[in-house]
C-alpha cells in the first residue's frame, strides 16, 4: 500500500510541474518587426526568405496608383486586446517626395486583439521622373508602452532558401525601391544589325514601342517574360497586328515616330529603320 501511494504522490508532482511549466509567461521581448517575404517565383511562398526591402516596378503593375501591404509581425504571447505600435518615414533611407511619389502614412497603428499580425499598406504614384531615377521610401518601426522592437539584429533563417538570401539586417526598417524603368524583357525578338539597322521581327527594343503594343494589342509587359506566355507563334501574330497598324497610321498621314523621329519598325513594315536616323517626310 506504502508504495501504490508514493507512486500516486510522484505522478502528482510531475502533473503538477508540468502544468506549472505549460503556464509559464513568455520570457523574451514582445515587439514588432517587418515580416515581409518574398523570393523564387518558381519557389513555394513558404520558402521565401524575410527581405528588409520591397521593389514596387511601375512597369509591371501598369497602374498610376498602386496600394503596397507591408507585413508586421510580432514576438510573444497573442493578447486578447489592441496593441499600439508606430511607423515613421525614415529619412535616412528616403529619396521619394511626399504627395508626388507617395501619400502620408499614418503613425499609428495596431496589432489587433488575438492576432500576430497586420498589414500597414503605403499608397505610391507613378511619376514621370521614375522613368529615369529609381526613388526609396524608408520606413521605420517606432516602439510604444506594449510592444518594442523584436529584431533589431536579424539573421536569416537557413530553412528559407527560396530566393536571395540577405544574411543580416535590421527588422525594424523597411525600404520600398520604386521605379518605372522599362528595360528589354526576357523574350523580345528583335535586333540592331551593322549600321544601327532594325532587324528581325520587333527590330529595337524601347520603350514607346512597348507602350505601343500594350496600349493597342490589349498585351502587358509580363507577357514578355517567358517562351510559356509569349511563343514563337504569339510573337508572329503580334508583329502582323501591330505592323497592320503602323502601316494603315503611315498611309493616313499620321505615322507613329520613336523618340529620334524615325518610323517604328514591327513585322513586316515596308520601311527601314536605322536608330539616330529621322524619317524625312516626301514631297
Amino acid at each position: 500500500m506504502k508504495i501504490i501511494l508514493m507512486f500516486i504522490l510522484l505522478f502528482q508532482a510531475a502533473a503538477f510541474m508540468s502544468c506549472e511549466k505549460e503556464l509559464m509567461e513568455y520570457e523574451g521581448r514582445e515587439g514588432v518587426y517587418f515580416a515581409v517575404q518574398h523570393g523564387d517565383s518558381n519557389r513555394s511562398p513558404e520558402s521565401w526568405p524575410y527581405q528588409p526591402y520591397t521593389n514596387v516596378d511601375f512597369v509591371r503593375i501598369g497602374l498610376e496608383e498602386v496600394e503596397i501591404p507591408i507585413k508586421i509581425a510580432i514576438t510573444g504571447p497573442v493578447k486578447d486586446y489592441d496593441r499600439v505600435f508606430f511607423v515613421d518615414v525614415n529619412p535616412d533611407s528616403t529619396t521619394a517626395i511626399l504627395h508626388q511619389h507617395y501619400e502620408a502614412i499614418a503613425r499609428e497603428w495596431v496589432i489587433p486583439a488575438r492576432a500576430v499580425s497586420t498589414t500597414v499598406k503605403v499608397r505610391l504614384k507613378r511619376t514621370p521622373d521614375l522613368e529615369e531615377e529609381p526613388k526609396t521610401l524608408g520606413l521605420r518601426l517606432t516602439g510604444s508602452d506594449d510592444l518594442a522592437l523584436a529584431f533589431p539584429e536579424w539573421d536569416a533563417i537557413p530553412s528559407l532558401d527560396g530566393g536571395a538570401t540577405v544574411e543580416e539586417f535590421d527588422a525594424s526598417l523597411h525600404t520600398l525601391r520604386i521605379n518605372d524603368i522599362m528595360v528589354e524583357p526576357e523574350i523580345w525578338r528583335g535586333t540592331i544589325r551593322n549600321g544601327n539597322l532594325e532587324s528581325g521581327l520587333f527590330g529595337a527594343f524601347t520603350r514607346k514601342k512597348m507602350e505601343f503594343l500594350i496600349e493597342n494589342l490589349d498585351l502587358t509587359y509580363e507577357d514578355f517574360a517567358s517562351e510559356e506566355s509569349m511563343p514563337l507563334a504569339r510573337s508572329l501574330l503580334i508583329g502582323s497586328d501591330a505592323s497592320k497598324i503602323l502601316i494603315e497610321r503611315y498611309n493616313a498621314g499620321d505615322p507613329i515616330l520613336e523618340d529620334d523621329g524615325r518610323l517604328m519598325f514591327i513585322g513586316s513594315v515596308p520601311w527601314t529603320s536605322y536608330i539616330g536616323v529621322p524619317w524625312v517626310p516626301g514631297p
